[in-house]
């Protein structure tokens, strides 16, 4: 018997629409906190009170968005990109195709454009993480969900350890060390005024800022905290997505538990965390490297499988079913969406757009979200009822089979889970 060994990529009419909707969800979820990255100096993400107004409305827009959104959109998408992993290389292999082959070829692809992003667009850039992570936990994709589970877990671990050494070894720091640490959580006004200058200046003075805080994101943070914590959480949604939980296979009773638990623990572990950061004054030894970083890096997982839980009742009752389709529109448009995000938003705030970095505050940031979701959810399922991918899945796609991929197409529906 013959197996065809061309390979091609999975038809849109195959996908799991439980995990077209999440990824959606996490899509769009993603910019509540990457906003404040895109709008403000870098520091007010780590540290809110070092630049923009903390009072009032604005308050309640960056304690909300601590509790349901920090981190807790990036662990969704870390578990269904393992997810995504297992879905691509099984397929492959089912059709006796090359697997680590193609899923390298696709990987270092996404590196690539990561690098592009990164450096010629916007430091937040995730996707370099993605990829170097993803060339690694490949290999790992055959172990059973509960190995999958324990190694992940560990591996998310190491940060959280390494931020509680290096809290514990402050006191033995040389002063100019801690002043130098210091200086980076809570920089002075000279600092943030040269960075707002630089990103409100035109795209050749924006490199001046863009270009060291992503060698600096991609080496350190890379290194000490973004690989362990989405190369783990990829590990788990491998193990989620075999144990069915990401493709809504599982009880309903199952997924209310999830979201009950999940979502108490994770929002009141977190809310105690906002407090205690805020009676500590926001200090470097307490919020950045010692029990303040904790609450939120542990309770964000408990929100997000809060979410998974949420997500997955609302697709098996099946209900505002427009809503779930231009979710899950999203979702399978997730890269072109993603790079849209950066699109718009530096339109909005850089030099080259209309300049507003630094001058618009959390509320109006909030607002700028909802319009820019607005727009996604209205002009992705658009988009799909004429092509089959999106413009970014398209290229990328195009680029991993070394063949321009079939564009327009008669409209295609997600199959629902059995």
């Amino acid at each position: 018997m013959e197996h065809n060994t061309k390979a091609a990529p999975t038809r849109p009419s195959t996908r799991i629409a439980a995990i077209d909707v999440l990824r959606g969800f996490a899509l769009l979820g993603i910019l509540i906190m990457n906003i404040q990255i895109f709008a403000m100096p870098e520091a007010a993400y780590f540290n809110p009170t070092t630049y923009g107004d903390l009072t009032g409305a604005n308050r309640w827009v960056w304690t909300l968005s601590h509790i349901f959104a920090d981190q807790k959109f990036m662990t969704l998408f870390s578990l269904l990109f393992g997810a995504g992993i297992i879905l691509f290389t099984s397929r492959l292999e089912e059709r006796s195709q090359p697997s680590l082959k193609i899923h390298y070829r696709r990987t270092l692809w996404l590196l690539l454009f990561g690098l592009a992003h990164a450096y010629l667009l916007w430091v937040g850039d995730i996707l370099v993480a993605y990829a170097l992570c993803a060339l690694v936990v490949v290999w790992f994709r055959k172990l059973s969900p509960r190995w999958l589970v324990l190694l992940g877990l560990v591996s998310v671990a190491v940060p959280s350890l390494l931020a509680s050494l290096t809290g514990a070894s402050m006191t033995y720091w040389p002063p100019e060390l801690y002043q130098e640490f210091a200086a980076d959580f809570d920089p002075s006004p000279a600092v943030i005024q040269a960075e707002i200058e630089a990103y409100r200046g035109g795209w050749l003075a924006q490199m001046e800022a863009r270009v060291p805080a992503a060698i600096e994101m991609q080496t350190m943070a890379f290194l000490f905290w973004a690989s362990w914590r989405a190369g783990g959480l990829m590990l788990i949604g491998m193990a989620l997505y075999k144990w069915g939980i990401l493709s809504a296979q599982r009880s309903r009773r199952f997924y209310g538990v999830l979201a009950l638990v999940g979502l108490a623990v994770g929002t009141a572990v977190i809310s105690f965390g906002v407090q205690q950061n805020f009676a500590h004054g926001w200090s470097l030894a307490f919020s950045r490297w010692g029990p303040g970083f904790q609450f939120n890096y542990w309770g964000s997982l408990f929100v997000s499988a809060g979410y998974i839980g949420l997500i997955m009742l609302w697709v098996q009752w099946g209900g505002l079913g427009r809503l779930q389709n231009a979710l899950a529109a999203v979702g399978r448009m997730a890269l072109s969406n993603y790079l849209l995000h950066t699109l718009i938003a530096t339109t909005i705030f850089y030099g080259h757009g209309f300049g507003l970095f630094g001058s618009v505050d959390r509320v109006g940031q909030i607002l700028i979200v909802l319009a820019i979701w607005a727009c996604q959810l209205v002009w992705s399922p658009v988009w799909l009822n004429h092509y089959r991918f999106g413009p970014a899945e398209w290229l990328w796609r195009s680029l991993t089979y070394w063949k321009p991929q079939p564009l327009r197409s008669k409209k295609e529906t997600a199959v629902a889970p059995a």
